[in-house]
C-alpha cells in the first residue's frame, strides 16, 4: 500500500503562515482529511484546518505542547464520516526527522483518535520545514507507522515530494528532457501518474508528448471507436483501425507499448459517467488532462479534481465555420484549474442549461433533437470542425503549461495565469490570472472531501459500475 497526502494551495498557504509566524518557535495545526481508498493507494486529502492558537501552546524552538480541546468537533466528524485526522507542526531549525518528543506526543494523540474512529483506516502526522517542504507518516490502530510515500501541493505551482524508492530511467532516452528541465524534473516525470480523458484531436498529441517526456504511468479514457473521419487528427491510428472499428484507447495503448519507452498504460474504453472504477483510478492520478468537448464531461473532471485535490488542465478548441466552406474563427484555450478557486463553471465556460442539455444528450441521444425542437432544452454544438495543426498547437501549449507548473521556466508574472487563449484569427494571446476569475463557492466547500457514500455526491453515478 502506498500512502499519500494531497493539499490545496489555499490550505497550504494557511498552514505555512500559521506554522512559521517569524518567531522561530514551533507551532501546530490539526487537519481534517477526506480519504481516497483504492486498491494499493490510500490518500489523505486536506479538507478542513484547525489552527491551534499560540496562546494555547507551550512553544520553544524544538518543542510544542498544546491543548486538544479545539479538535473535539473534528473527532465528531471522523466518527460520522470516517475522515482522517492529520497533525502537522513546524521544525524551525530544519530538523528532518520526527523527534522522540514527537513520537511521544503522536502516540498519545492517535491512541485517543482511534478511540473515536469507526474503522481501521490510518491517520497521519506531518512536519513542515522552513522552506515549505513537508514529510510525514501515517498511524495504524496498533500505533505502528508507515512513511507517507508522496505529498502533493496543488497551487499555482505544483509541488510533489516523493519519498518512495526512486526510479532508474534510461538516461539516454530522457537526455534532452533532462537538459531542458533538469535531472530532478526528469526523475519526477517518471514518478508521475497522469490521467488523460479524451483521446482524439487534442488528447492523442497530449498522450504522445507525455510518453516521450518519460511519464511513468498513464490512464487514458475514451468511449469511442476509430472512424475514417477522424484519421486526419488522431496520432497512431490507421485506416485498418477504422475499418475494424477498434477502440481509440486500445489503438493508442498498443502504440505506446510498441514505443517501449517505459510508460505503464491503463486504457478505459468507457464514458466517465458509466464507470466508477475508471473514476476511482483517475482519482489516484497526480495530474488530470481533460481533452473532451462535452460540457458534462468537463464538469465531472472539474468535480473530481476538487474532491480529490488533483491539478486539472482543460483543453478546448473552437472552430467556427463561415457557412461558405471556410472558417471564420479559430480559438484554443488551456485552463489550469486548482481546487478551491475558480472552476470552469464560474469562468462561464458553460452554464447550468448547457450542463443539463449535455447530460440529456448523453443519456437520450435519439430523443435529443426532438427535445431541442420542442424548446425543452437549448441546443449544443456536438460536431465541430477539427484540424490537426490547431489541435497539436493547443495540445503542446497545454503540456508546456503543465511543465511550467512543476518546473517553472516562465517569468513570475506568468505563473498565475489560469486561462490562456490563443486566437489564431486575430493573431493574439489572451491570458487571465486566477485573481480575475470568480471563485466557485459551492465547489470550495467540497475541497478534499474524497470518498463519499455517493461518489462525488452525484446521485446519477449510483447506477455506474
Amino acid at each position: 500500500m502506498q500512502y499519500q497526502l494531497n493539499i490545496s494551495g489555499i490550505h497550504f498557504d494557511l498552514l505555512r503562515h500559521h506554522l512559521y509566524p517569524g518567531d522561530n518557535l514551533e507551532a501546530v495545526a490539526v487537519v481534517l482529511c477526506g480519504r481516497l481508498n483504492h486498491k494499493d493507494v490510500h490518500k489523505l486529502l486536506v479538507h478542513e484546518i484547525v489552527l491551534i492558537p499560540y496562546t494555547e501552546c507551550e512553544r520553544t524552538s524544538d518543542y510544542v505542547s498544546w491543548k486538544t480541546d479545539r479538535i473535539k468537533s473534528l473527532l465528531e466528524k471522523i466518527l460520522k464520516y470516517d475522515y482522517a485526522i492529520l497533525k502537522i507542526h513546524s521544525h524551525p531549525g530544519g530538523y528532518e526527522q520526527f523527534s522522540s518528543l514527537d513520537d511521544e506526543s503522536d502516540s498519545k494523540l492517535f491512541s485517543s483518535v482511534f478511540g473515536w474512529a469507526n474503522s481501521d483506516f490510518p491517520h497521519g502526522s506531518a512536519i513542515m520545514l522552513p522552506d515549505g517542504r513537508i514529510f510525514g507518516r501515517i498511524f495504524h490502530p496498533d500505533l505502528r507507522t508507515d512513511a507517507l510515500d508522496k505529498i502533493s501541493v496543488v497551487s499555482d505551482r505544483i509541488s510533489i515530494w516523493n519519498y518512495s524508492n526512486g526510479f532508474s530511467p534510461e538516461i539516454e532516452i530522457g537526455k534532452r528532457t533532462a537538459q531542458a528541465f533538469g535531472e530532478g524534473t526528469f526523475d519526477k516525470l517518471k514518478q508521475l501518474k497522469i490521467g488523460v480523458v479524451g483521446c482524439s484531436g487534442t488528447g492523442s498529441p497530449v498522450i504522445e508528448q507525455l510518453v516521450r517526456l518519460g511519464i511513468g504511468k498513464l490512464v487514458i479514457v475514451d468511449p469511442d471507436k476509430v472512424e475514417l473521419k477522424n484519421l486526419n487528427r488522431i496520432l497512431n491510428t490507421k485506416r485498418s483501425d477504422a475499418i475494424s472499428h477498434r477502440q481509440k484507447v486500445l489503438v493508442l495503448k498498443e502504440a505506446i507499448l510498441a514505443f517501449d519507452l517505459g510508460t505503464e498504460i491503463e486504457a478505459y474504453p468507457t464514458n466517465l459517467y458509466g464507470s466508477i472504477s475508471c473514476l476511482k483510478n483517475l482519482a489516484t492520478c497526480d495530474i488530470l488532462f481533460g481533452c473532451v468537448d462535452s460540457v458534462d464531461g468537463r464538469d465531472l473532471l472539474n468535480r473530481l479534481s476538487t474532491y480529490y485535490l488533483i491539478p486539472y488542465f482543460d483543453l478546448g478548441i473552437k472552430l467556427e465555420a463561415d457557412g461558405i466552406g471556410g472558417i471564420s474563427k479559430i480559438v484554443g484555450t488551456v485552463h489550469y484549474v486548482q481546487p478551491g478557486k475558480s472552476s470552469l463553471l464560474s469562468r462561464s465556460m458553460y452554464d447550468s442549461e448547457d450542463l443539463k442539455a449535455s447530460g440529456l444528450l448523453r443519456k437520450y441521444p435519439d430523443q435529443f433533437p426532438d427535445m431541442v425542437k420542442n424548446s425543452y432544452i437549448k441546443n449544443i454544438n456536438v460536431n465541430r470542425p477539427a484540424v490537426i495543426s490547431v489541435n497539436m498547437m493547443i495540445a503542446s501549449y497545454g503540456v508546456n503549461e503543465f511543465l511550467n507548473r512543476i518546473h517553472q521556466y516562465k517569468t513570475d508574472a506568468c505563473i498565475d495565469f489560469a486561462q490562456s487563449t490563443i486566437d489564431l484569427t486575430e493573431g493574439c494571446f489572451i491570458h487571465v490570472s486566477e485573481d480575475r476569475l470568480k471563485e466557485d463557492s459551492f465547489l470550495k466547500s467540497k475541497v478534499g472531501k474524497g470518498d463519499c457514500k455517493i461518489f462525488l455526491e452525484l446521485v446519477e453515478l449510483t447506477t455506474a459500475l
